[in-house]
């Protein structure tokens, strides 16, 4: 009676778990409403950043102001279109801004299989585009408005080519300045330097910056049943001059509230979306500052600002950015910036999801295929959990044999509930039963059942994957529903094994209904969650059905024995 009362109380648990998870996406905190996304060419953004004049030492660029915007070069902007084996983007001549990122690897969706997810995209009402410029003292530098202009319109990483460099000039009076994209074979990181030539008869204070901008909406890859952060990433000092980082994420509608600004040396800062990233990532232990804030026009920016450096007449200068724009691949983004991992978050499970989802990419390696994984990790699971399974079997078969007494004390002592429960406290003392011993397994199972449905939440390896029959994306629910309706006749099938003699009316008639209840909650959640918990099930009876015959044998011996 009390294992099935511990159940109870666990599966509520969890159901309460997920809807929590539901109302956070319903009726959470909001976005704050949308700037229009306005995101045609001319689009000015009033909050440039301007370099304060440069001291002896480089310091961290200024803070963001309202700059006068710097002269702009004649004739419209146009698109250049780069094409490499990762990426398919576009790039303004209007501020040599990255305007759109594809993504060639990753599908928009199972139903639209030759379109490619665009990460940055400045279409369909939206805004989210990679702008950078050299801020200064002097309003002429150049900026994310100052009109650029290329050799070519196309550009394509052939074979045998290892980068492709896209580059992009503007003349001033006094200054001619360069933007170079390097986009690499077989990496989400691309190169951007920024260099500027002093041309005229006085100095120039430079500071480079970086920022994203974007409205909030919806990227198309949110779970139905669940939230997923939206919002700003930063990699901050501990302590001001110290070695020490942390990871810090603020959601884009707090950020209204609680703007974000650090001045450190080094670290990085991110817009973070579900399964993917966009991260500027300056060069380590730099004095720099690091800034995210609403914008009255693009939502919100995400920004960087580098040190000041002064260029004297006839001298010139480079700043390099690294940018990642890609998924969140746990095998190698932290290999692109010190922390970049930690954008994979599991949350306080994560010391059982990591190992989790490193044994279920071992296992996917193994079967190429992420159902098949997910079947032999739950098999692992329950193999490593075998000896908790038998001490739970064996407490319930006990209590099946105390089941006639326990009977006889409720009807002894009625409704007086403490001496009944005094009176079954006395039996199990006597029997040398722990009613409780049999919740190990439920308490060990709960925590990877939550942990696992995590990495099937964040996992960007998961995307989309596929199992067989129409199971075509293991992140999705069960069009069909069979997982659910296998989910509640295996557990309908355990508590029939289990049997329930030990419980009062009431608790059967829930037990009774649980299944039925169980089985129309998992109908929404992932289909690779419920494979998992179908297979637990399955695998369980089939322990349950050995080990209560092994105890029958073990009964039936001790009997013959006292003969």
């Amino acid at each position: 009676m009390e294992n099935r009362r511990f159940i109870l109380i666990a599966l509520l648990g969890v159901v309460l778990f997920f809807i929590y998870q539901a109302w956070q996406k319903d009726y959470g905190a909001k976005p704050l409403p949308q700037a229009p996304a306005a995101a045609t060419a001319a689009a000015a953004i009033d909050d440039v950043p301007t370099a304060a004049p440069a001291p002896a030492a480089a310091a961290p660029g200024a803070a963001v102001t309202d700059a006068a915007p710097a002269a702009v070069t004649a004739g419209p902007a146009r698109r250049i279109r780069v094409e490499t084996d990762l990426y398919i983007a576009e790039i303004s001549t209007e501020g040599a801004e990255l305007r759109r990122v594809e993504l060639k690897g990753y599908p928009v969706s199972k139903t639209r299989q030759n379109e490619h997810f665009a990460l940055l995209d400045d279409r369909n009402g939206r805004y989210y585009v990679l702008q950078s410029g050299l801020a200064g003292s002097q309003a002429a530098l150049v900026t994310h408005k100052t009109m650029y202009s290329a050799p070519q319109a196309d550009y394509r990483l052939v074979e045998g080519s290892d980068h492709l460099d896209v580059v992009l000039t503007t003349q001033q009076a006094g200054l001619t300045a360069t933007k170079t994209y390097r986009f690499k074979r077989g990496s989400y990181q691309i190169e951007l330097q920024q260099g500027l030539s002093n041309t005229g008869a006085a100095a120039l204070d430079a500071s480079p910056y970086v920022r994203i901008a974007r409205t909030e909406y919806k990227s198309g890859d949110e779970p139905p049943f669940a939230s997923t952060f939206t919002g700003v990433g930063l990699y901050e000092q501990k302590e001001a001059g110290g070695d020490s980082y942390r990871f810090a994420k603020t959601k884009l509608e707090k950020l209204a509230k609680e703007p974000v600004e650090k001045q450190q040396n080094g670290g990085w800062i991110a817009m973070l979306q579900h399964y993917f990233v966009t991260a500027i990532l300056p060069p380590p232990g730099e004095a720099l500052t690091l800034s995210a804030k609403p914008s009255p026009q693009h939502g919100f920016v995400a920004q960087y600002v580098g040190a000041t450096q002064k260029i004297e007449p006839g001298q010139q200068a480079t700043f390099n950015t690294g940018l990642y724009i890609g998924p969140k691949l746990q095998d190698s983004i932290g290999s692109h910036a010190k922390g970049l991992e930690l954008t994979v978050d599991y949350g306080i499970l994560t010391p059982i999801s990591e190992p989790l989802f490193w044994l279920l990419e071992k296992l996917h390696k193994f079967t190429g295929n992420w159902g098949w994984a997910i079947i032999l990790l739950t098999i692992i699971v329950k193999g490593l959990m075998y000896k908790l399974s038998e001490a739970q079997y064996r407490s319930m078969a006990k209590m099946k044999k105390f089941a006639p007494k326990l009977q006889d004390i409720k009807e002894r002592y009625g409704d007086d509930r403490e001496r009944q429960q005094k009176a079954m406290m006395d039996l199990y003392k006597k029997e040398g039963f722990n009613p409780l011993a049999g919740c190990w397994p439920l308490l060990v199972q709960f925590p990877v059942f939550i942990a696992l449905y995590w990495v099937l939440l964040e996992s960007v390896e998961l995307r989309q994957a596929d199992w067989v029959l129409w199971f075509n994306d293991l992140t999705a629910p069960d069009p069909f529903y069979v997982l659910p309706v296998l989910f509640g006749i295996t557990m309908f099938v355990q508590q029939k094994l289990s049997g329930n003699t030990a419980m009062d009316p009431m608790q059967q008639r829930i037990m009774n209904v649980m299944p039925i209840g169980m089985t129309a909650f998992f109908a929404f959640f992932q289909s690779g969650l419920v494979l998992y918990w179908v297979t637990s099930n399955l695998i369980g009876i089939a322990q349950q059905w050995f080990i209560t015959r092994k105890l029958e044998r073990e009964e039936a011996l001790k009997a013959e024995a006292k003969r």
